[in-house]
């Protein structure tokens, strides 16, 4: 399935990597591999025609700190993202470096952490993953931070533009071995939050449509109490239209919960996919543009592992030059950078032993595709919205990511292989706020822009 491009990687020093998410640092709307890096300097590698340089410059650079999850959202609604990061210089419990928050304004990135009115309030918490979720459907996001041994937090802006933990108000400040996030319109046509744990039951929040939350993991099947949770995918695993999410547990059976029902989910994974693995990453997506997307479980010091829908059974497939027996994979994130319709994935490395990161292509095939860009009503990316494809007699389903599955958050963009079909019927994109839009017979083999309607 993959080539090893690592060669166009120009800025790719041998170092401990964690987490990897995809955020427009420059501001001009080229996307980048944003790469944690724990007591080495974060990396900023943007496509600039040939191969991928780092633009993070010194301020995110940060190389003083111990990096290890990343996700970006647009907190304040200026039409730029923000960009969290989580510092664990702790396994668990409190820890010396606080997060950093980056906030881009008068030219430059300033941490808002560091302001004094927000000292008091910075994460000292060994966190594992952080996502962003507009709760409330109002365009601007808060960052969820899955905290191990003490309490999560949920960070926005109040109404006076003042930095604000939620989590104790939402009723989600629960304290647990916190491992991955992940965000959408799953059950709801809200934002909904699904946290993977470890030494305890996962957590489900329902979000109740005004941007309070019901915790139901124990009646809908996905506490799961016996696992330690790590790497986690959402997809429509069968075809039904109902979400199923896949989920990487640490030397444990591995699950796929299918939603048999709606709104209840069975672990329906077969033998080879709920094998135990030393599982990081998990990630879905569509890596041959056929039409059907891959499942790939991102291992460390194993192998790792990619699964396909191959009648109607998830099988174990040729996975090409991303194996890694010997890799040491601690994050990933898949996007298109380079702008050929076949997405990149790069892989990070580290914990155990400084590695370099892997960056590899998918299969050059003559399939069709296509890619949703939704922006929110500012012009930042539009993370948590459903977009859907129709083609062919099927619909395809995406929601654009706000992370992180575990340390990471992919690409804002949905995208969609077409294989041999070189025609779509109609696109619908419905934002977080509940504005919708159908593009009937939109181009292939391009990316759409798309701002939302007015309600």
């Amino acid at each position: 399935m993959f080539t090893d491009r690592s060669d166009l990687l120009r800025d790719n020093p041998t170092q401990l990597n964690y987490g990897v998410a995809v955020v427009d640092v420059l501001g001009n709307g080229q996307f980048a591999f944003f790469v944690a890096g724990f007591g080495f300097a974060n990396q900023a590698l943007c496509w600039d025609g040939s191969g991928y340089r780092d633009v993070a410059g010194p301020v995110l650079a940060d190389e003083t700190r111990r990096a290890i999850g990343v996700a970006a959202g647009d907190i304040d609604g200026d039409g730029r993202e923000e960009i969290y990061i989580l510092n664990t210089d702790t396994f668990a419990g409190p820890k010396h470096f606080a997060d950093r928050l980056f906030d881009f304004h008068d030219g430059t990135w300033h941490d808002l952490f560091a302001q004094p009115q927000y000292r008091s309030l910075a994460n000292l918490a060994a966190g594992r993953s952080v996502a962003c979720i507009d709760r409330s459907g109002q365009g601007r996001y808060g960052f969820f931070v899955a905290n191990y041994g003490r309490p999560m937090r949920l960070y926005e802006l109040d109404s006076d533009g003042q930095l604000v933990d939620m989590a104790p108000e939402l009723g989600m400040n629960f304290t647990t071995g916190g491992r991955s996030l992940l965000v959408g319109p799953i059950l709801s046509n809200y934002q909904d939050l699904f946290a993977a744990n470890e030494h305890g039951s996962n957590f489900f929040f329902r979000n109740r449509g005004n941007g309070h939350f019901d915790e139901i993991a124990q009646s809908i099947g996905l506490a799961d109490d016996e696992e330690n949770g790590r790497g986690v995918a959402i997809l429509d695993a069968d075809g039904d239209g109902l979400w199923d999410i896949v989920l990487g547990n640490w030397e444990g059976r591995n699950r796929l919960f299918m939603q048999e029902t709606p709104g209840y989910f069975r672990d329906r994974a077969p033998l080879g996919m709920a094998l135990p693995t030393t599982v990081r990453t998990v990630i879905a997506a569509d890596f041959d543009n056929d039409g059907y997307e891959e499942i790939l479980f991102n291992n460390i010091g194993e192998p790792n592992r990619l699964f396909a829908r191959r009648k109607e059974t998830w099988s174990l497939v040729e996975i090409g030059d991303a194996l890694e027996p010997e890799g040491l994979g601690t994050g990933g994130a898949v996007a298109d950078l380079d702008g050929d319709g076949r997405l990149e994935l790069l892989l990070a490395h580290g914990e155990s032993n400084v590695q370099p990161l892997s960056l590899y292509h998918g299969p050059a095939n003559a399939n069709a595709w296509l890619r949703v860009r939704p922006l929110t009503p500012s012009g930042a990316p539009a993370r948590g919205a459903l977009v859907l494809l129709h083609a062919a007699g099927r619909t395809q389903r995406r929601i654009i990511d706000g992370g992180s599955g575990y340390l990471c958050q992919m690409e804002p963009v949905a995208h969609f292989g077409l294989g041999s079909h070189e025609t779509v019927e109609w696109v619908r994109i419905r934002w977080p706020h509940g504005a919708t839009l159908t593009l009937d017979h939109p181009a292939v083999r391009t990316t759409h822009i798309v701002s939302p309607p007015p309600l």
